[in-house]
């Protein structure tokens, strides 16, 4: 099979790549499960944006502060400014951003944000973009999706990728030869036991990048939201309380139903303060109070929220609810420069599989749907700028491929899951000056997601 560019992923980040490649490439699109499974979809809060040059300073400090001051000035700069623009061209897709009576934004404000210039629809912001930008990508002709379709390998030689492996949905191994190859695979959060993630998100393009001596940045970056409902089904995928909720007000109480911390701190911090209170108290979770939300804004802003609990045995308006932190999102990844371009030649990577530096040592609230739409364009761009070139093709590296190494898929994902797991456990372990701040986080972390789906 052949294709100008391969893309791996169907999350936001892969799909907004797609609509800025030019129409006269042929674009294939796979996904490991069925193409609205992707985090991208689950994104509850919203996404940032600039709304003026004033905001400008607060809003660098704020992702810097946010990042522990480890972030990439540049991308973050890149992001900011890029905002606008993005923004813009969601609404053309048909986004629908909550206005007010005026018809001007209604911005909101989560944790660690100094003010607010977060837009939103309703609690499902990330639905909202993702599916519009999917009903755009499939009217385009040039572009063929491919459901249920893994990555498991990629074809490289000499520091240069010309395609990959993929097991199809009927279990067959094939192989894409491509001009260029798009990792968009999401985050690393189905090998853990406690994550908001999708199970099958399990750091694929990680362990390639291992395999192939691919560069990585910071893989010992990962996040854990701080406010989850807590079920005691450890299998089940974490459901979100988004930060929104306590931007808007929402308290968090102990055991006696006593206020214990300042709830709009950084997730990190927030994460930090919850375990340390659950300890204290000696319970596996601490309270959420969502009556403080005046009832009509909180139905109309977190109608899945609220849904969500009703379900599982909570009147949000008449009780408080239980959340306890989970693994959610990783700042890590494959290292890429300002163009999303990997280490390898003719290989893009974005979204959350990419490391450009944005949210340095921690990512600020809706700044993850903002950072993938604006790197996805930018490696689109940067792929268009040649796309008059006519790219070599190595078709005797793809005859000498021998399929089946690949037909062994649980032998496979466990190799490739290892991988993962022990990079990240190395690169903590190479963490030797740390403060005794950062020992109480990793033993927060510890706690959420100790152990693996392997």
């Amino acid at each position: 099979m052949k294709t100008d560019i391969l893309i791996a992923g169907s999350g936001c980040s892969g799909l907004y790549c797609a609509l800025n490649l030019p129409r006269e490439k042929n674009i294939t699109v796979i996904t490991k499960s069925d193409v609205t499974s992707s985090d991208s979809f689950l994104a509850q809060g919203g996404i940032c944006m600039l709304k003026d040059d004033s905001d400008y300073d607060s809003y660098f400090e704020d992702t810097m502060k946010a990042g522990h001051y480890e972030n990439d000035r540049d991308s973050v700069e890149i992001m900011i400014r890029s905002s606008q623009d993005v923004i813009h061209d969601l609404i053309g897709y048909g986004v629908d951003f909550a206005k007010n009576e005026d018809g001007t934004f209604a911005f909101t404000r989560e944790g660690a944000h100094s003010d607010k210039r977060i837009l939103f629809h309703e609690d499902i912001t990330g639905e909202e973009i993702t599916s519009k930008l999917l009903a755009a990508v499939k009217k385009l002709p040039n572009v063929t999706i491919l459901e249920n379709t893994k990555m498991v390998d990629i074809v490289a030689e000499n520091n240069c990728c010309y395609g990959v492996v993929i097991r199809r949905e009927d279990g067959s191994i094939d192989t894409v030869q491509a001009d260029y190859t798009v990792w968009a695979c999401g985050g690393i959060g189905g090998l853990y036991r406690h994550s908001t993630n999708f199970r099958h998100l399990t750091g694929d393009a990680l362990a390639l990048s291992i395999r192939h001596d691919i560069r990585l940045k910071d893989v010992n970056y990962v996040q854990i939201h701080p406010t989850t409902f807590y079920s005691e089904d450890e299998e089940e995928r974490s459901f979100l309380i988004s930060e929104s909720v306590r931007g808007e007000g929402a308290k968090l109480y102990d055991k006696h139903m006593n206020r214990f911390v300042n709830e709009l701190l950084p997730r990190d911090l927030l994460t930090e303060e919850i375990y340390k209170q659950m300890e204290k108290d000696g319970t596996d979770f601490v309270w959420e109070d969502l009556r403080p939300i005046p009832e009509k804004e909180l139905k109309e802003h977190f109608p899945n929220i609220v849904e969500h609990c009703r379900q599982m045995g909570y009147d949000v308006t008449k009780e408080c609810i239980p959340v306890v932190p989970a693994q959610h999102y990783f700042m890590g990844g494959v290292w890429v420069d300002h163009e999303s371009h990997t280490s390898m030649e003719r290989l893009y990577a974005v979204g959350e599989t990419a490391c450009n530096g944005v949210h340095g040592k921690n990512r600020l609230a809706s700044n993850s749907l903002l950072e993938s739409l604006v790197f996805a364009r930018r490696a689109a761009l940067q792929m268009s700028a040649h796309a008059g070139e006519k790219q070599k093709q190595k078709e005797d590296l793809f005859e000498k491929i021998n399929l089946e190494d690949y037909t062994n898929a649980q032998k496979l994902a466990s190799c490739y899951h290892s991988y993962v797991r022990n990079a990240i456990i190395e690169a903590d372990e190479k963490s030797t000056q740390e403060s005794d701040e950062g020992h109480r986080v990793k033993a927060a972390f510890r706690k959420s997601g100790s152990k693996s789906a392997y």
